[in-house]
């Protein structure tokens, strides 16, 4: 595959040979590795709804994130090596149990053997919604070359702060770069359409994992899509965060986020009048939500 041989799939640039066996900063080479596929029920009511979401989780990722919730997969490679036959029949599989979507978890590294499995059954039948679930460490470029493959885009929109992105996930210029990735997404699918039992079909939905002390981080993403995104953009703020991997030794995000800072951001949601969208509500046992990354 061409796109591997001098690999710029992703903002990192590497132009590593994945084609022969070489790894990129993503700790990628020319094989597909997959964590886990399975109907996932945890995700937005639009996603998930009654039956699931027929969930792909790829290991490896662009990211270095010191408080990932999947650093099993994401950061230590744990997962199995698949052919894109075997990826096209486990969509097959995914669609035959009921589920919604298929929904690619962190799936940038893999973007253009993922268009080959797409091809290949939508050949065999698959019908159902497809969602590209990321980091929002995206190249335009990749992106434009999902479209007509990806119905949903799911990215995340991690950091506005330069200093917060080089400290907790190891890159620059993220907010740079995803920003732009994110508008081109819209420009490619536009805005949210469900069916009649308000399952999506089509769009965009911005996520936003809110962090311990970082308040303000949180108010200016949130200020950029009210100013930078169309009117009716959903955007799902996510109160999920605990202290994992090695953000255990970070003494700013070494706990999970109070009632009252997250209170602070849904007060501060409400006043920009944003208008569509999901809130999560604050836990306390979020870790069980965490796959076992042995089954």
């Amino acid at each position: 595959m061409k796109e591997l041989q001098k690999c710029e799939i992703c903002p990192h640039r590497c132009k590593v040979n994945r084609e022969i066996g070489n790894i990129g900063r993503c700790r990628c080479d020319n094989k597909i590795k997959i964590a886990l596929a399975s109907i996932h029920k945890f995700e937005e009511p639009c996603i998930s709804g009654k039956y699931g979401s027929g969930t792909v989780f790829f290991s490896n990722c662009n990211l270095s994130c010191i408080y990932c919730q999947n650093y099993e997969i994401s950061q230590l490679g744990k997962g199995k090596e698949i052919s894109i036959e075997k990826l096209a029949e486990i969509f097959l599989s995914l669609q035959d149990k009921n589920v919604n979507n298929i929904n690619l978890v962190t799936p940038t590294m893999y973007a253009y053997q993922l268009i080959e499995a797409i091809k290949l059954a939508k050949r065999s039948g698959l019908k159902i919604p497809i969602i590209y679930n990321t980091n929002g460490y995206e190249n335009v470029e990749t992106i434009r070359a999902l479209k007509g493959y990806v119905d949903v885009y799911l990215p995340d929109l991690k950091y506005y702060s330069n200093n917060l992105d080089k400290k907790y996930s190891n890159v620059n210029n993220y907010f740079e770069i995803a920003t732009r990735a994110i508008k081109e997404m819209y420009e490619q699918v536009g805005n949210a359409i469900f069916d009649i039992n308000g399952i999506i079909q089509k769009g965009v939905i911005i996520r936003h994992l809110v962090l311990p002390n970082h308040l303000q981080n949180s108010k200016h993403i949130l200020r950029w899509i009210k100013e930078n995104m169309p009117d009716d953009i959903y955007v799902s703020i996510m109160a999920q965060y605990f202290p994992t991997y090695k953000a255990k030794q970070e003494k700013d995000i070494n706990r999970k986020l109070t009632q009252k800072e997250y209170k602070e951001i849904e007060n501060y949601l409400y006043t920009l009048e944003l208008q569509n969208g999901y809130i999560q509500e604050l836990g306390e046992h979020e870790e069980e939500y965490v796959p076992n990354w042995d089954i």
